[in-house]
């Protein structure tokens, strides 16, 4: 019983589309590597082609290619799954980190799979997949349903103004030497 969330993006329109498969859908990812093609007409996109870039496990660990096993603890240079930013220290060059990443191929502990799509097909993606890109997108222009406005607050402040009355009012103070 496999379920997998997947991510897949379009490089030629921008945008990226998010689709879960279960079970009959999922079953043709498991043992997959990374790298590795896959037809499109596995999730309905047909006439797609889909490359699978990476993912990640049940607890957030990265996929990494070229690690063998379900889950390992290594040190690493640099890459996918490295991270050289800390709170408080800066990444220094050639620095090492140990690291948990899990390994290459697609099993029953991954819960999302990167997507990128190598070959387009006759009709737009969001289309073929029925599903929506993320959010943050600006609506298509059939789209009849609009965001509703957030009304223009006054720009003046009533608290400002007479502070800067008073001043004006007020004559300046000559010296005296």
């Amino acid at each position: 019983m496999a379920e997998f969330k997947l991510c897949i993006s379009d490089p030629k329109a921008g945008k990226t589309y998010q689709k879960e498969v279960k079970d009959d859908q999922a079953s043709p990812f498991m043992g997959l590597n990374i790298g590795e093609a896959i037809n499109g007409e596995v999730i309905g996109a047909t006439g797609y082609e889909l490359k699978i870039t990476g993912g990640s496990d049940y607890c957030g660990f990265p996929m990494r290619h070229g690690i063998l096993g379900v889950r390992k603890r290594v040190s690493i240079l640099g890459g996918v799954g490295f991270s050289g930013k800390d709170r408080n220290k800066k990444r220094r060059l050639g620095m090492k980190k140990r690291k948990t990443i899990c390994g290459h191929k697609i099993n029953e502990k991954i819960t999302q799979i990167n997507l990128v799509v190598t070959k387009a097909g006759s009709k737009d993606l969001g289309e073929v997949l029925g599903v929506a890109a993320k959010e943050g997108e600006a609506p298509k222009e059939g789209d009849t349903k609009e965001a509703p406005k957030a009304e223009a607050k006054p720009t003046e402040k009533p608290a400002e103004a007479p502070k800067e009355e008073a001043k004006a009012e007020k004559p300046k103070e000559e010296k005296k030497e």
